[in-house]
């Protein structure tokens, strides 16, 4: 997998979860079915956007994006369906292209770039260790509760 077809991936699977979403509060709104659907497309939605956020960190230190691009990147899951416009975007300035980076070219490679070569070493163990931050950081928001005051 390179560093564009994730990054695709996850842009495409954060606007596919911003309809679930959607779809869930007219639903709840519109047709009066209660929260169920917006519990069930929030959640998918809270966790692929959590995970949307890894991976777009770790794309932009793969490859080297500035963090006015990175905070784009970031930005563009709050804003429904702007991941795919942004992937676009990057995708054809170039910035998403080449493979993953396992070594610098510098002597002294950055924390960033050492953390990076050790998730593309080990991606197997990386993407579960990313998968398991994530699922602790949606329960302890789960546990906090949701954006808004329920009524």
């Amino acid at each position: 997998m390179t560093p564009r077809s994730l990054f695709r991936a996850l842009a495409v699977a954060e606007l596919v979860t911003w309809t679930m979403l959607l779809v869930g509060m007219l639903l709840e709104y519109g047709a009066g079915l209660g929260d169920l659907p917006v519990r069930i497309g929030g959640s998918v939605h809270g966790f692929v956007f959590l995970a949307y956020l890894v991976v777009t960190t770790v794309v932009a230190v793969n490859q080297r994006w500035s963090f006015r691009t990175t905070l784009l990147g970031w930005a563009s899951a709050i804003v429904p369906y702007t991941t795919l416009p942004f992937e676009i975007g990057v995708a054809r300035r170039g910035m998403l292209d080449g493979p993953w980076r396992r070594s610098s070219t510098s002597a002294h490679p950055g924390p960033l770039d050492r953390l990076l070569f050790v998730v593309v070493a080990h991606p197997l163990a990386a993407a579960l260790v990313g998968v398991v931050l994530v699922v602790l950081v949606f329960v302890v928001l789960l546990s906090v509760g949701p954006p808004v005051p329920s009524r």
